[in-house]
């Protein structure tokens, strides 16, 4: 446990050295990355260390009355491992990124909360009792504000982040009320059962927590934050949040689950649900957006959705005693924790790569970035099939455990059969939306010709930008064609929640899904042999290029490509109950028409619905703004008041 907290500390001193260094700016970087990384390195070597041995733990006084206390198991340690890669590679990546010179006490505030996050993140995974627990989820939670809140000056990142904040606290509030059912029954504040809570309650306390969770991991309809908060912050940041940070609420589930030990179907039931919801409609929402980062951050909902099916299958196994759907859904969705955290933090980081040199993040006005981003490209295009989950990448992987836990699952009968069915037929529907969307992205913004001058005039100069998204896509390959390890690392986590299932035969399966994806690499490996065959053939001779065939159209215009809304529009009609279309143009008329647009919209029906619950809430604390006076006398004697009627009640 040294190591562990030796590494926090050495990551908060790259924040700190930023402050003390923001006037010698080149400086400050170096030294802040340079910390912070070595840091996350040690951290994800303790990690590691800690999944192939033993549990550790360590406990301090806090003013003298309660105990923080930290426990390194398996599961602590598979998220670990997520968050210390994800935010190593995220580092390095923000030394060229946030070059600017001119925001350089900005950028040194921004690297103090970041180094915040880092560590909270890390000390929500390790917490072993609520007040420990509840301390780093508001730390990670309020610095995480502060990052989002980068760019202040605009209105639509205030927005952002006010709607992170809330959402932030509102969930807080569910999950102390979850804690606070257990502490009434215990009297404890550990993360263990010392007094018996009967099963009616443990569901309440299950549906708090969910909430709570549920809403910082993006599950629909708590994930409205989610899509405003990733496009405001720095690509790094963005990454961070959405690869790593959001898990905590999926580790806080799993948690949760482990802590009150019941093996109800209900609660199988309840995540099952909510993670199909999430992933179709997370996929639609982001079939339809127009900014890159947008999109990219409904595709977390949709993930975290992947993750939740996997997990919920876990559950229904345990329930109904099917030891064999239980490890393949909990080891697919703990799986496709650490696989989405790398190939989304990929993804992140190449659209950084493309605001960075663009300046924009309107897919419309992209394209043809493929000729002169070549690395940028080539890993988001590896990015874009390991998030669609097709072979023999690391989405595969994961998403191959859910759809097995499915099928051992429709061998049971009534409910379990049907959920099971649903859960199956769920995935297939969202891959094949991922890749419709991926095929949107690469086709528009990397392939054709540029739209605008925006994306004429880019290169891709900056190593410490390019070197991160060359190992992510190199581990999304890696896990996918040598998946045994990771899968292995999976099961360790969850030999941490002691459902007894260490002796399941799961190997032919692990040696099955390796030999898949091996073969699709051999498959892809012939196909790049044959094109280097016809490159060398054609050497040396003369190839012409052409417009394609316009149809007798001998003036055709870059505006004349495909554009996102236009390819997305036949797949988004047949959801329209879901997500509502909202198009904008003038009416054409007359025989020589004026220049007109054309503007649609895809509406998120949580958030388009919220505001009739907003409004009233809104209304009211506005009119009860009055209590805050600034007065420090009045909020003493509120503190009094509320003390003493606390009082009566005892």
């Amino acid at each position: 446990m040294d190591l562990f907290f030796q590494s926090e500390m050495i990551i908060f001193l790259g924040g700190i050295a930023a402050l003390f260094l923001y006037q010698k700016h080149t400086l400050m970087r170096t030294i802040s990355v340079a910390f912070i990384c070595t840091g996350c390195l040690m951290g994800l070597y303790n990690s590691i260390s800690i999944l192939n041995g033993e549990t550790v733990a360590a406990s301090f006084k806090y003013l003298n009355i309660f105990s923080l206390s930290f426990k390194v198991d398996g599961l602590s340690a598979f998220f670990l491992t997520a968050i210390f890669i994800v935010s190593f590679l995220s580092t390095l990546y923000s030394y060229h990124y946030m070059s600017n010179s001119e925001k350089s006490l900005r950028i040194a505030v921004n690297y103090l909360f970041y180094s915040m996050l880092i560590a909270s993140m890390a000390l929500v995974v390790t917490a072993d009792n609520m007040i420990s627990f509840m301390f780093s989820w508001e730390l990670m939670s309020l610095s995480s504000f502060f990052l989002v809140m980068y760019n202040y000056e605009k209105k639509e990142n205030r927005k952002a982040g006010y709607l992170y904040f809330v959402f932030s606290q509102i969930g807080a509030m569910f999950i102390f009320a979850a804690f606070g059912l257990i502490y009434a029954y215990t009297g404890n504040f550990a993360f263990a059962l010392n007094g018996e809570i009967p099963e009616s309650i443990k569901i309440i306390i299950f549906v708090l927590g969910f909430i709570g969770f549920g809403s910082k991991a993006g599950v629909f309809p708590f994930h409205i934050w989610l899509p405003h908060a990733h496009p405001a912050a720095p690509s790094h940041i963005s990454a961070v949040m959405s690869g790593v940070m959001i898990k905590t609420g999926i580790y806080g589930i799993l948690r949760l689950y482990f802590i009150l030990d019941m093996h109800s179907p209900i609660l199988g039931n309840i995540v099952l649900v909510f993670g199909m919801i999430s992933g179709i409609l997370g996929v639609v929402y982001a079939l339809g957006q127009h900014d890159l980062k947008r999109l990219l951050a409904y595709h977390s909902v949709e993930n975290i959705g992947i993750i939740l099916i996997g997990i919920g299958l876990g559950m229904i196994g345990v329930a109904y005693n099917n030891p064999l759907m239980a490890i393949l859904g909990f080891a697919g969705g703990l799986l496709h924790v650490l696989n989405h955290a790398i190939f989304k933090s990929l993804l992140f980081m190449g659209a950084g790569m493309v605001l960075h040199k663009t300046g924009t993040r309107s897919i419309d006005i992209l394209g043809g970035l493929l000729k002169k981003m070549k690395v940028t490209g080539t890993t988001f295009l590896i990015g874009s099939l390991a998030i669609s989950g097709l072979p023999p990448f690391n989405g595969f992987v994961s998403e191959f455990f859910v759809y097995l836990g499915g099928f051992k699952g429709i061998s049971m009968n009534s409910t379990p059969f049907l959920l099971s069915l649903l859960a199956i037929v769920s995935l297939a529907i969202i891959g094949g939306l991922a890749l419709a969307c991926f095929t949107k992205v690469v086709g528009v913004v990397f392939q054709g010709e540029p739209r605008s001058g925006q994306a004429e005039n880019v290169n891709e100069n900056d190593i410490t930008m390019l070197i991160p998204m060359i190992i992510s896509a190199a581990l999304c390959v890696i896990i996918g064609v040598f998946p045994e390890i990771f899968i292995r690392m999976s099961i360790k986590a969850i030999s941490a929640m002691r459902l007894g299932y260490s002796q399941i035969p799961i190997e032919p399966l692990i040696e099955m899904t390796g030999n898949i994806t091996r073969y699709t690499l051999l498959f892809i490996a012939v196909f790049v042999i044959i094109f280097v065959i016809r490159t060398f053939l054609y050497k040396g001779k003369t190839i012409r290029q052409s417009g394609t065939w316009g149809c007798g159209f001998t003036q055709p215009t870059v505006r004349m490509q495909y554009t996102g809304s236009s390819y997305a529009a036949s797949i988004l009609d047949f959801f329209k109950p879901f997500a509502p279309l909202q198009e904008k143009h003038p009416v054409i008329k007359g025989r020589f028409p004026q220049e007109t647009h054309y503007h649609s919209h895809i509406d998120d029906i949580a958030e388009l619905h919220l505001d009739k619950i907003i409004n009233p809430v809104t209304f009211l604390l506005d009119k009860l703004r009055w209590i805050q006076h600034g007065d420090i006398h009045l909020y003493i004697g509120y503190i009094l008041l509320t003390i003493i009627l606390l009082l009566l009640f005892i």
